[in-house]
């Protein structure tokens, strides 16, 4: 557990949290023989499923967004690498891939399989992030001494979300960090795979959706310089970490608010 020391936050004090939500998210999701899932050509859930497919002994098979390029950006080489099978569909198809019709096509093609969602994020994966809440309460007790208000983290499916409310003690609460433009969806979303997974949606978490930086992998000046001086990934959590300064700067949290923010990825190389 690391402090957020460098930048001007008043009295609220951010704390990072270094976690990989991948593997939170793949934990219930494991044990069949055959595991395919979707992503874009950059997706951190297709080099995280296929990695796991490696370690644990399945088969993987990655539906990529589009049409297949060559030679294969480090990300794709990375999911070869481990051996997973990659397959592509075309952006018009790809945005209906969770529809009876599509998923038929993909079981005759591929056999039996588990088919995971874009980002992993399902019922199973809600129950895997759920159990990160209590071990940061361990954590910054003993690296401070004393207790967190909230935990913020990225939003790209809202699965990591959705579980991190659902496991907080009484009295905390969760923010989520939009990364997508127009991402107003993503509160029913959340309260979607809460009900799936616990039969209930709490009240504690909200979505912020105003620190995008112009949309999903967008990026500016700002963003890549925040992200380099900290270490931190600029898809999804340097978007977050500026947003919870943004927020501690205007007001946004009570003076004395200890944050915790959750650094769900490590930088990959450059796009």
């Amino acid at each position: 557990m690391e402090e957020l020391l460098d930048t001007d936050l008043g009295s609220v004090r951010v704390f990072l949290k270094r976690d990989d939500n991948k593997a939170r998210k793949l934990r219930y999701n494991l044990g069949h023989p055959r595991v395919l899932t979707f992503g874009g050509a950059w997706s951190n859930h297709i080099r995280a499923v296929a990695a796991a497919g490696l370690r644990h002994g399945f088969a993987t098979i990655g539906v990529i967004r589009g049409e297949e390029r060559l030679p294969l950006n480090p990300s794709l080489a990375y999911a070869a690498s481990c051996g997973m099978t990659l397959t592509y569909l075309d952006r018009g198809t790809y945005r209906r891939k969770h529809t009876p019709e599509v998923e038929a096509a993909l079981r005759e093609r591929w056999g039996e399989v588990l088919i995971l969602p874009e980002g992993g994020s399902n019922a199973a994966a809600v129950r895997g992030c759920a159990e990160l809440p209590p071990e940061l309460e361990t954590e910054i007790e003993a690296a401070t001494g004393g207790a967190y208000d909230v935990v913020c983290c990225p939003v790209g499916t809202g699965g990591t979300l959705a579980g991190i409310a659902a496991g907080l003690p009484a009295g905390r609460r969760a923010l989520g960090f939009a990364v997508l433009k127009g991402a107003g969806f993503l509160t029913e979303e959340v309260a979607r795979l809460q009900r799936e997974a616990y039969g209930r949606v709490w009240d504690n978490w909200s979505i912020d959706l105003d620190h995008h930086f112009g949309g999903y992998a967008r990026t500016t000046p700002e963003l890549r310089a925040f992200a380099a001086r900290h270490g931190v990934e600029e898809v999804y959590v340097a978007k977050m970490l500026l947003g919870i300064v943004a927020r501690a700067r205007g007001g946004g949290f009570a003076p004395g608010t200890r944050v915790v923010a959750v650094v769900t990825g490590e930088p990959f190389p450059p796009r």
